[in-house]
């Protein structure tokens, strides 16, 4: 009997007036448990999914407001440099009574964790770590041991400086004296210097401290505490051992001092950003009256810092200045270090189209430079890694694309002996360790799917390239927190469906000594879900070229029913979607997505960082946007084509930042295809980007002006049909509020109709503020249950 029988029965249609109570109580008991039973069943519809134990409904109160589906975490780790031991910071088990009478955790401790039997003991406790005439130990954002072990540094009261939490105190624990002691007192007028410390880090023999206070370089030695001051130029817009916003965005490095081996000299950056331009920031909310926030930032074609190296001796706090050749604003220094040795740097020039690397050995006595090595590419390098120096500096491990493949290399410190490591072809993805007393390298890398990672290792010779380590039962996506002579790992596994579990690995024959996480209470509460189940598919482009996507069809699916579809793009340089790995809460969205009747998939356009080959990579060049919109319209083509129950007319796509921008480009460019679009912070116009990220993939605006305007969706919103929701948050430092606002004018020139929402001071992750995801989430459902559901 169906349910509408039942219904029927209940109300006392087709049925004898004389039926009593126990005749009806017995069918619907039966008819109840045949729907149980039925629901329980695995059911075979054609799309690989699978019907599970149906519960309540996914809602967005679930995911983003009670976080039911919040993953397991473990504390933060640190490797010991000889993978004997890691140490990880874990509540105390200590406890106090506060004012109620009510026992309390009186802190965090600092543990140190033998990876073979897992037995643990206190290396730092709460109780050390209580500053005299307080009663509170000291919060551990981060923390330093000694080579020695006999110090550390407690990294706490961090403050926000552009992405990262990179300015706040230091305090100094001496775990022979158990004195604790907070860094850089007397630096303004005597009183301490709270939060205003950067990336202070140990001298090799750890008697001294390094870090960055205003922009300055300073050291201080531990045995009395006295500060010695290194550079003094900072002002004017000259900063010292940090970066300015691009450099840290862009090339990804935000301390900018290297201590010599011996401890007897500094390496650092000098940038005088001076000749950039100053964007501003208004912040309306904070304050009765506006603030503003100034900060360098080049856009697309404009002056960028003047990049220098110095090296400064600790004993007369002079610096020798490193000659680079034809230095000036349009070049730039991604990577600096010391080369095996305390007599010469390796520096890295780039120039500005950043097609030419040159390697230079500097001589840190006079400044001389040497050429020993020269990268170049037809078109850009986007492969920009540390050289890591091996055998005490007589050779080094160096990333590069010279194959066509993105490969690790064996290079003599001449530059003349060159050894691929890692041959054939596919991409490493990720450098991981180096063990050089057994000869191993160890990377990351899918040759055969490239929506999987899995461990490799090479011997340093070549006599054996890529060995797999991860065993083939973990299918799916792998993460490696390797000691740094790769002898032990934390092993993370997960897969898209299945949540992430963390296991302590021996690397040699990947013993699996200790489960860390399982995960089984987020297991458990999925295994309630009737979960709609993802594929991994391929189509071809319109030139042939294979794209990469998943799919994700609703549990219940019928393939003879026509489903609207929403596309999750990204489609810029820095990122990959198809990925066969845990997604978190974006994954339980886009299930309670197909619980209300969408289909939900993504497509990885050619130019994203999958591990392709460098010409899928660089075939997007000098026109930003242009193929790779193209190649989302062929793979929604190919896939409707193949699959007939997408409903073509009722599309919706969604992005957030590079994401924001394709989504644009989608519904402009291409406005029969795409009804419904959600951009979030996007770059709508390229020129008011940043010079180091556009310029690379764009081309220097003098040579590439119509691939800028043609890649822009700004260009084409003249074309917008369909339903677009932008939202974009006013204290955007990295994609800035000023594009969505000229989009707006733009819109609004053409009588484009739209739907907009701005975040007050929210940054570009839109996460700043009490209920923002939440509220954002809900904008985003319910715009496409509006616009988007087949009627």
């Amino acid at each position: 009997m169906n349910l509408n029988s039942l219904n029927n029965f209940k109300h006392g249609k087709n049925m004898n007036n004389n039926m009593n109570k126990k005749l009806l109580k017995t069918v619907m008991l039966a008819t109840v448990l045949t729907t149980a039973l039925s629901a329980c069943k695995s059911t075979n519809n054609g799309a690989n999914n699978t019907m599970i134990k149906t519960t309540e409904p996914l809602t967005l109160k679930r995911i983003y407001q009670d976080h039911e589906f919040k993953s397991e975490r473990i504390g933060r780790i640190r490797w010991l440099q000889d993978g004997s031991a890691y140490m990880a910071v874990e509540p105390s088990k200590a406890k106090k009574k506060d004012k109620e009478g009510k026992e309390v955790n009186v802190g965090k401790d600092i543990l140190e964790y033998d990876p073979e039997t897992l037995s643990s003991k206190v290396l730092v406790s709460a109780a050390q770590l209580t500053p005299k005439n307080s009663d509170k130990p000291l919060k551990i954002d981060d923390y330093t041991f000694s080579p020695n072990r006999q110090k550390v540094l407690i990294y706490t009261n961090s403050k926000k400086v552009w992405r990262s939490n990179s300015r706040g105190d230091y305090w100094l624990l001496n775990l022979q004296t158990n004195e604790l002691t907070q860094l850089g007192a007397g630096l303004t007028k005597g009183k301490q210097a709270n939060s205003q410390l950067m990336f202070a880090k140990f001298s090799p023999d750890a008697s001294k401290v390094g870090f960055v206070y205003h922009n300055n370089i300073y050291v201080q030695r531990l045995s009395d505490y006295k500060i010695s001051q290194l550079t003094n130029d900072a002002g004017k817009g000259i900063i010292n051992g940090v970066f300015d916003w691009v450099y840290e965005e862009e090339f990804l490095i935000k301390d900018g001092f290297r201590w010599s081996p011996d401890g007897e000299k500094i390496a650092y950056w000098q940038l005088d950003t001076s000749g950039s331009k100053d964007f501003t920031l208004i912040n309306n909310t904070d304050a009765l009256y506006p603030t503003i926030t100034k900060f360098p930032y080049p856009k697309v074609g404009e002056q960028n810092a003047l990049a220098s190296i110095g090296v400064v001796s600790l004993a007369t706090q002079k610096t020798v200045w490193i000659k680079l050749p034809n230095n000036s604003r349009n070049m730039y220094i991604p990577r600096m270090n010391w080369s095996g040795n305390s007599k010469q740097i390796l520096v890295q020039h780039l120039n500005r189209k950043q097609d030419m690397d040159i390697l230079y050995l500097a001589d840190i006595k006079n400044g001389n430079v040497n050429v020993m090595m020269t990268e170049q590419e037809p078109n850009f390098l986007d492969a920009i890694e540390d050289a890591r120096w091996l055998n005490n500096g007589k050779s080094f491990i160096w990333t590069s694309e010279r194959s066509g493949w993105r490969h690790l290399y064996n290079i003599s410190r001449d530059g003349k002996k060159v050894i691929d490591l890692t041959p054939g072809d596919f991409d490493i993805t990720e450098f991981k360790a180096i063990d050089e007393q057994s000869g191993w390298l160890y990377y990351m890398a899918a040759p055969k799917h490239v929506e999987q990672r899995y461990l490799f290792r090479s011997k340093l010779d070549a006599s054996i390239v890529n060995q797999r380590v991860t065993p083939e039962k973990y299918k799916g996506f792998n993460r490696y927190y390797m000691a740094e002579n790769g002898q032990w790992a934390i092993h993370s596994h997960s897969s898209f469906d299945t949540p992430t579990t963390k296991y302590l690995v021996k690397i040699e024959g990947h013993q699996r000594k200790h489960t860390l996480m399982t995960n089984d209470k987020l297991n458990a509460k999925l295994a309630k879900i009737n979960r709609a189940k993802t594929e991994f598919f391929q189509v071809k482009a319109q030139d042939g070229i294979v794209l990469d996507g998943y799919i994700t069809r609703p549990a219940d699916f019928d393939p003879k029913k026509k489903y609207p579809i929403i596309f999750y793009v990204y489609g810029e340089a820095w990122g990959q979607t198809v990925q066969d790995s845990w997604r978190g809460n974006a994954y339980m969205w886009d299930q309670m997505l197909t619980q209300q009747g969408f289909i939900v998939a993504s497509i990885d356009n050619r130019g994203t960082r999958a591990p392709k080959g460098q010409n899928w990579r660089k075939s997007i060049y000098g026109a930003v946007g242009v193929l790779s919109s193209r190649d989302q319209s062929d793979a929604l083509k190919a896939m409707a084509k193949r699959w007939s129950y997408i409903d073509t007319k009722h599309v919706g796509i969604w992005g957030h930042s590079g994401g924001g921008s394709m989504t644009l480009n989608m519904l402009f460019r291409y406005p029969e295809q795409y009804q419904v679009g959600i951009s979030l912070a996007p770059v709508a116009d390229q020129l008011l980007y940043d010079t180091i990220y556009q310029e690379r993939y764009s081309g220097l605006l003098p040579d590439y002006a119509d691939g800028y305007k043609e890649g822009s969706p700004i260009t084409h919103a003249k074309n917008l049909q369909g339903k677009l929701l932008l939202m974009h948050g006013t204290g955007d430092d990295n994609v800035h509020y000023q594009g969505s606002e000229r989009l707006i004018n733009e819109l609004i020139k053409h009588n484009k109709q739209f739907d907009f929402m701005s975040f007050p001071n929210r940054t570009h992750g839109l996460r700043e503020g009490k209920g923002t995801t939440l509220f954002i989430k809900t904008k985003m459902t319910n715009y496409f249950e509006q616009y988007l559901k087949t009627q």
